[in-house]
């Protein structure tokens, strides 16, 4: 068993007023090791928290909403991550543009973009097919990449260069949540293959999630994201707790190897 991180009993979990089943886990975790849970009432920071510390699980809209008036230091793998591992890792080509150029695709491919939930994230037959500039601005960053089908893919909870829990989110492009069983050994390792790279080419956060998966050719990456925004599935809560806890906290207890990985809040209005 993973032990439990060592937590100040001042310590507050924020969660999202819409709290899913990963933050009722967490809560639930939470409450076992002596840190307060609360379940924010709207979308602005709770004021008898001014001035505590805290740390939030919730979307990236909440985070923007209360992050900066809370003191937050969110971590969030860089916009390049995929685009930056070799291709023996993606099992496909890669690469980091903004949405103007995306528009300009004249086959299908697979368009998202890096962190916040802009549009669909799926297979666009054509550049047309993506929203236009009425909708969203050309500079946007997007990942475009080659189509691929992905078997199984799995969620990585990520701590310190360390998987910390793992659980099976996918099957066939269809929603299948369970813990890695035949695929355990192979899983462990191509994750261990993904951090070694994430050392040299492609730094993750101290705290992150990465997600893998087995295509025809073989294991390849699927891509990464900010664990207090992530859902846990067949993880373990009191694992993926310790991941959230690192992955969005007090700003002033972020090491500085971490900030280059924070996100960009709002400014807070005085």
């Amino acid at each position: 068993m993973i032990a439990a991180m060592t937590t100040s009993t001042t310590a507050t979990l924020l969660l999202a007023p819409r709290i899913n089943e990963t933050g009722l886990q967490l809560r639930t975790a939470a409450g076992r090791r002596g840190l307060r849970a609360f379940t924010a009432a709207s979308w602005r920071a709770p004021q008898e928290l001014s001035g505590q510390r805290v740390h939030l699980y919730g979307g990236p809209l909440f985070a923007d909403a209360v992050g900066g008036a809370l003191g937050l230091g969110l971590l969030e793998p860089s916009a390049d991550w995929l685009s930056a591992l070799p291709r023996e890792l993606t099992g496909r080509t890669v690469e980091l543009t903004t949405l103007a150029a995306a528009r300009r695709l004249s086959g299908p491919a697979f368009v998202k973009a890096p962190a916040d939930k802009h549009f669909a994230a799926r297979v666009y037959d054509r550049g047309d097919d993506l929203p236009g500039p009425e909708l969203l601005g050309g500079d946007v960053p997007v990942l475009v990449s080659e189509v691929v089908r992905f078997a199984v893919e799995y969620r990585l909870f990520v701590l310190d260069g360390a998987v910390r829990a793992a659980s099976r989110y996918s099957r066939d492009g269809e929603l299948s949540v369970g813990a890695p069983e035949s695929d355990a050994s192979e899983l462990a390792a191509f994750a261990a293959e993904v951090l070694a790279a994430a050392t040299e080419c492609a730094p993750l956060p101290s705290a992150a999630v990465v997600d893998v998966g087995r295509t025809p050719g073989g294991w390849a990456v699927v891509e990464a994201n900010a664990a207090w925004a992530s859902g846990g599935y067949a993880c373990d809560p009191d694992a993926v707790l310790d991941v959230v806890l690192r992955a969005a906290g007090p700003l002033g207890r972020l090491p500085g190897s971490d900030r280059p990985f924070l996100r960009e809040l709002p400014q807070v209005e005085g």
